[in-house]
C-alpha cells in the first residue's frame, strides 16, 4: 500500500516542479535574460531540474511520516535580473510564471478527471489517484511559493512591486528565507502543541487558501 501511494505522488510532484522551473526560465528568456537558456534549464526534461533531496527524498519522507504538509523543491533556475529589459517589472513576471503555470496545470488536470471513465477498470484507480494528487500538489506549490518571503516567488513579486525603501529590507531577508519558513510553518506549530498555545496561524492560513483554491477549481471544471 505504501508503494501504491508513493507511485501516485512521484509523477505529479516531478511534473509540477519541472513545469514550475521551466516556466521561470522561459519567461526570463522572453524578457531578455538568456542565462537559464544557455544552461539548458528552459526544458521540460525533469532531469534538468530535479534535486535528489528536494524533489524526491523530502516529499517521500513527508509521505512516510504522514505529514499534514507536503513540500518539495527543485534546483532553482538561475536568473540574471540585471539582464532583463525592465529589471523590476520583469522580475515580477519571471517570479509569477512558476505559480501561474502550476495553477494552469491544476485546472487542466482537473478537467482530465472527466476522461477517467474511458480508461480500463484495472487502471482507473491508479490514474485517478495520480490526477487528484497532481491537482492538490500543483495548488500547494503555487500557494506556498506565493508566500511573501524571498527567495519564494511571492517574496520576489513583492520586492519588485514595492518602492525601493521598502523592498530593500525585504530583499535582505533572502538568505534567511527558508529558515524563516521552516520555523514558522513547522517548528512554531509543534512548539505550540507542546506548550498549549496556538502558534500555527500561518500554516492554517496556507491550508485555508489551498482548500479555497481547490474548491474554485472543482467548481470551474466540474470535477468532484
Amino acid at each position: 500500500m505504501t508503494f501504491f501511494v508513493a507511485s501516485t505522488w512521484v509523477i505529479p510532484v516531478i511534473i509540477a516542479i519541472t513545469f514550475h522551473e521551466a516556466a521561470h526560465g522561459l519567461v526570463a528568456l522572453l524578457c531578455g535574460d538568456e542565462t537559464a537558456w544557455r544552461l539548458g534549464r528552459v526544458s521540460f526534461n525533469p532531469l534538468k531540474h530535479i534535486d535528489p533531496f528536494g524533489t524526491l527524498l523530502l516529499p517521500g519522507l513527508l509521505l512516510l511520516l504522514h505529514s499534514s504538509f507536503l513540500f518539495g523543491y527543485a534546483k532553482p533556475v538561475p536568473v540574471n535580473y540585471r539582464a532583463l529589459r525592465h529589471p523590476r517589472g520583469d522580475m515580477v513576471l519571471v517570479a509569477a510564471a512558476g505559480p501561474g503555470t502550476n495553477l494552469a496545470l491544476a485546472l487542466l488536470v482537473a478537467l482530465a478527471l472527466h476522461l477517467l471513465a474511458y480508461l480500463p477498470d484495472t487502471s482507473q484507480q491508479w490514474a485517478e489517484a495520480n490526477l487528484r494528487n497532481a491537482v492538490v500538489f500543483n495548488v500547494l506549490l503555487a500557494v506556498f511559493n506565493m508566500l511573501p518571503i524571498p527567495p519564494l516567488d511571492g517574496g520576489r513579486i513583492v520586492v519588485g512591486l514595492l518602492p525601493k525603501p521598502l523592498s530593500l529590507p525585504l530583499a535582505a531577508l533572502e538568505p534567511f528565507g527558508f529558515l524563516i519558513l521552516i520555523v514558522v510553518l513547522f517548528f512554531l506549530p509543534m512548539l505550540g502543541d507542546q506548550i498549549g498555545v496556538d502558534l500555527g496561524i500561518v500554516s492554517r492560513m496556507v491550508d485555508q487558501v489551498i482548500d479555497k483554491m481547490l474548491g474554485v477549481i472543482a467548481t470551474v471544471t466540474g470535477a468532484s
